[in-house]
């Protein structure tokens, strides 16, 4: 009996062990830039919960849900709604959002004015060129006064809604490229995780978006995975206290927590 049980406990020690050794990491897929240190922090606190998990930065914003939708990662954390809903419509994918995540303030940056005011007419202004992003960066112009929007514009905004009696010129320009291109336009509207990897001082733009934006960032699951319970555990620690005062003192406001 001694040695049944012996070998009863032994075989669970090993099933045990062979569990946690192949048990895989929980991928999350982020964009490259602060981003990814809220999720690395929350990987930690996750850690001594039992959960492993994995960050993922990609440099490419149509990579993540890419990932996502062949399940390749397990979640991502890097896009607002507007965004998420441009790309399910365009390429069918079954994913969803689960959950919000931060306000990551876009803002207007240049090295050639001070203050928005100074802009002249024809004077030309690089934004986004992704349909929901370049919305955001007209919203944002509008709201200084740079240029205006005909009624009735809404989250898929173009450069065909813009009332533009300041002979504006906008420039479209992949994401990544808009820090660069500081040195040719006078002003660029740009994404917060592209101007911190440009070495450019949120504080010091010419503007930002408030924790009013509608593009607050969103967690982003496929449907099928919706309940998983290690997927909302990991989430929910990242909606937590601790996440939120290291967002807050990292960041110094320059990231918006929206819990």
């Amino acid at each position: 009996m001694k040695r049944i049980l012996m070998s009863v406990a032994v075989a669970a020690g090993l099933l045990t062990a062979a569990t946690s050794a192949f048990a895989a990491p929980l991928k999350l897929g982020v964009s490259a830039g602060p981003y990814g240190e809220i999720l690395e922090f929350t990987a930690k606190l996750a850690a001594k919960e039992g959960i492993e998990a994995q960050v993922i930065e990609f440099t490419d914003w149509n990579m993540p849900n890419a990932a996502l939708q062949a399940g390749d990662i397990d979640a991502n954390n890097f896009q607002h709604q507007p965004f998420l809903d441009n790309q399910v419509k365009q390429r069918g994918y079954d994913i969803v959002s689960v959950a919000k995540s931060v306000v990551v303030p876009m803002g207007v940056y240049s090295s050639k004015v001070k203050a928005l005011a100074d802009l002249k007419p024809g004077a030309s202004v690089s934004i986004p060129n992704d349909p929901t992003n370049g919305a955001r960066a007209l919203f944002l112009l509008a709201k200084a006064g740079v240029i205006g929007l005909k009624d009735g514009a809404g989250l898929n905004t173009g450069i065909a809604d813009v009332a533009n009696p300041k002979g504006i010129k906008l420039v479209e320009l992949d994401a990544a490229q808009l820090p660069r291109s500081l040195d040719d336009v006078d002003a660029s509207v740009i994404t917060l995780n592209y101007a911190v990897l440009a070495g450019l001082e949120p504080k010091k733009a010419l503007l930002l978006e408030d924790d009013q934006s509608k593009w607050n960032l969103v967690w982003a699951v496929r449907k099928d995975r919706m309940e998983d319970p290690t997927i909302k555990r990991f989430i929910a620690l990242y909606r937590s206290p601790e996440v939120r005062q290291f967002i807050e003192t990292r960041f110094n406001g320059s990231i918006i927590p929206t819990w």
